[in-house]
């Protein structure tokens, strides 16, 4: 369990900008409340966007994601994990491929398909137990979508984001498995596969930007 438990590249959950980003935390809430509260401060402190993509190695970091005040679903999940580890909550990242996700009728048409590759999501280790959590879509964006937020309550997974009034949920079409550290590789090349052409041209508009190894 150790290494779910330390402070990475990615993970850095030492640095400052992490410990201003979590001081309004009582560290002294039991571990599922606890657990609770990170997911929400992260779920909604930033607007969701998927419309500008950083894979690089300075990008992916927890603490470049606090500056930012946006942010992706992969973002997100790891500044998720980063926190977990910070107040001692074992924490992994899972990524999968996904469809049918909130929002992105544009992106659709900047990526040339429909599947969402590398969609993140991040499991913290509870009550002995892996729960899995989506923090990826806050209040706001929800609100504008006219869908309900996803919440967690520590114990079940939460993974299937509605998109449609209640009517209709994110589809996961593949899983990579669960990491303990971003695997950034691996997430370059299998965005290279199915996005080719974002690797081919620069995209770095205000609509959309795409970053990468």
């Amino acid at each position: 369990m150790e290494k779910y438990l330390e402070d990475t590249s990615f993970l850095d959950f030492k640095h400052p900008n992490v410990d201003a980003f979590a001081k309004g935390i009582d560290a002294s809430l039991p571990q599922k409340e606890l657990a609770v509260a990170l997911y929400y401060l992260v779920r909604d402190a930033f607007l969701y966007d998927p419309y500008h993509l950083d894979l690089t190695s300075q990008g992916l970091k927890a603490s470049s994601v606090i500056s930012k005040k946006r942010a992706w679903c992969v973002e997100k999940s790891t500044l998720l994990a980063a926190l977990a580890r910070k107040f001692n909550i074992p924490s992994r990242l899972g990524y999968a491929i996904v469809s049918n996700h909130i929002g992105v009728e544009k992106l659709v048409a900047y990526l040339g398909r429909e599947e969402i590759v590398f969609h993140g999501f991040t499991e913290l280790f509870i009550d002995e137990k892996w729960v899995k959590c989506t923090p990826a879509f806050d209040r706001r964006i929800c609100a504008i979508s006219r869908v309900a937020p996803l919440d967690w309550d520590g114990e079940s997974d939460s993974l299937f984001q509605e998109f449609d009034a209640g009517r209709k949920f994110m589809e996961y079409l593949h899983f990579y498995g669960t990491f303990s550290d971003v695997p950034i590789e691996l997430m370059n090349t299998e965005m290279k596969k199915y996005y080719p052409h974002l690797f081919e041209n620069v995209y770095q508009t205000k609509e959309f930007s795409f970053l990468h190894m």
